[in-house]
């Protein structure tokens, strides 16, 4: 049964207490049969957390590596910018960082480093590397393409972000990952948020595992799936962002630190005019229409074959194909938001205004069980958006 203090947060923001129990249940559930060591499930409304638990081998005040549920916040900083003046996303990259224009990359424009339309999906990049800046530029350069920039949709897991937090840092003058701190975090009262955590942190810091059997490429098969290619997402690599110096860097498209209760806070300013707690306007309504616009057309994944439905860094849920994207079915068309490895979710619905955070320090290798949670959890999030009867 739900406590008493989420139930009175929940009748007062209109949530049902039934649908919310059925969604905690759902979020502890691997937990508990032993599949996973711990999860973290926050579910807000109204600007405010509803309810917000922990289960397993860890508490509230443990912090998580969201993995690319990271792009939406590094992306929502850059939009930042744009919302200034001072980025322009039909510009070239290489008419601010000249460096990159080597092996064929003059003509990649700012807006498809953020749609993973580039072309440079699996360049190489050291995270430690960023902290030698020379040695950064000259590996933009190094970097070559694996299909001409805007002629398809491939998944870029970290490379795009680092050109967007490059350009962040080169227009703003400062470490992107103190942009994001001092001009996000700080500001919507997310004060566990970290792109780029200090060491004082690591001690919450819920440590990454690995958990299940992998599918065989006869499991895909007989599912009738494709036998996803290798990437840079895989355990070795997963496992270094539970180190000091990968967490330090704060990787700007999969390394931020921080709880469930953080993701769907900051969700909650998206969908709620882009307001702080005290009422000040971060993003414009202008900016945000403008940066949550579907950019990809009919771009399909290479994996489900579904139209990606990518806008300036996030997903928009669009049609019945919505659960193939990071949300559940029954989220509406207008959810946006971004998954991350692992089975981490975060996405806010405007039509609702329920917005979720979910994070677990346990990677499943059962790819379509991870799948199934993440769409079950967020089927059951969404409904806590239906409205109460009167009475």
């Amino acid at each position: 049964m739900l406590n008493e203090k989420f139930m009175s947060t929940a009748a007062a923001e209109g949530v049902d207490p039934g649908a919310l129990e059925e969604l905690l249940l759902r979020a502890r559930k691997e937990v508990d049969e032993g599949l996973l060591p711990s999860a973290q499930i926050a579910l807000a409304r109204n600007g405010k957390i509803v309810a917000f638990e922990t289960y397993g081998d860890a508490n509230n005040e443990s912090l998580y590596c969201v993995f690319s549920a990271t792009k939406a916040i590094t992306s929502a900083a850059a939009w930042l910018l744009i919302q200034e003046g001072q980025l322009d996303i039909t510009q070239k990259v290489a008419e601010l960082i000249p460096e990159f224009a080597a092996n064929d990359k003059q003509d990649i424009t700012i807006d498809q480093l953020f749609t993973h339309t580039a072309g440079f999906p699996s360049a190489p990049f050291r995270p430690t590397l960023w902290h030698d800046k020379p040695a950064r530029l000259k590996r933009y350069g190094d970097w070559r393409l694996n299909w001409a920039p805007g002629s398809r949709f491939e998944y870029h897991p970290t490379s795009s972000m680092w050109i967007i937090a490059e350009l962040i840092e080169q227009i703003s003058g400062q470490p992107f990952q103190s942009f994001i701190r001092q001009r996000i975090a700080l500001p919507l009262g997310l004060d566990d948020l970290w792109v780029g955590s200090p060491e004082s942190e690591d001690h919450r810091i819920a440590i990454i595992s690995h958990c299940g059997d992998a599918m065989t490429d006869d499991d895909y098969k007989k599912l009738g799936l494709a036998v996803p290619p290798a990437t840079e997402v895989n355990e070795e690599v997963l496992n270094t962002f539970n180190t000091r110096e990968i967490r330090a860097v704060g990787v700007p498209g999969g390394g931020g630190i921080m709880s469930a209760a953080d993701i769907a806070l900051f969700y909650q300013s998206l969908i709620n005019g882009g307001k702080t707690p005290e009422g000040e306007t971060l993003w414009t309504e202008e900016t945000l229409n403008f940066a949550l616009e579907v950019r990809t057309g009919d771009f399909k994944d290479q994996m489900t074959n579904v139209p990606v439905n990518r806008a300036l860094g996030v997903v928009i849920a669009g049609d019945k194909y919505r659960n193939h994207r990071g949300f559940g079915h029954t989220n509406s068309a207008s959810a946006l938001g971004h998954a991350g490895a692992g089975g981490q979710i975060g996405w806010g619905d405007p039509e609702t205004g329920i917005s979720v955070g979910y994070c677990t320090n346990g990677h499943d290798r059962h790819a379509i069980r991870q799948a199934r949670r993440s769409i079950s959890i967020s089927n059951k999030a969404a409904n806590c958006g239906n409205t109460l009867p009167e009475g």
